[in-house]
């Protein structure tokens, strides 16, 4: 399956006023992970969505924060697709500091029809362009 990893730098926005990570910003790094992992694969969510109607929307996070990250940190940051199903797709997300593991996560995403909302299949040419290396 594909993985992709981004390098995200940690500016002082991004912190608390302790200089560390503020916990939901590691959401916004592993969103933009996801979105270079789709681009990286030729996937524009805009055409996509204005193509075939679909969507796709976080089902379920989970997330286990191991150490802290801090200003001026250089982090990667991992979108590891791990397991297709006809309408969602199933991610890991770690997220590292060198080789510290910072944060374990995995991320659901369910393939929604962009005016019901209802599951919906991933298109077959969305699909082979997310699991080519």
């Amino acid at each position: 399956m594909r993985q992709y990893s981004i390098s995200v730098r940690v500016y002082i926005e991004d912190t608390d006023a302790g200089g560390i990570v503020y916990y939901a910003n590691y959401l916004k790094f592993m969103e933009r992970a996801r979105t270079e992992c789709l681009r990286d694969a030729n996937v524009d969510l805009d055409d996509w969505h204005r193509q075939h109607r679909r969507l796709f929307v976080v089902r379920r996070v989970t997330l286990d924060y191991h150490l802290p990250a801090r200003y001026d940190d250089q982090l990667n940051v991992n979108a590891n697709i791990m397991t297709f199903r006809p309408a969602s797709i199933v991610m890991e997300q770690p997220i590292y500091r060198g080789d510290e593991l910072l944060i374990s996560s995995s991320v659901k995403l369910a393939c929604v029809d962009a005016d019901t909302l209802a599951p919906t299949a991933i298109p077959t040419s969305i699909r082979e362009a997310m699991t080519c290396e």
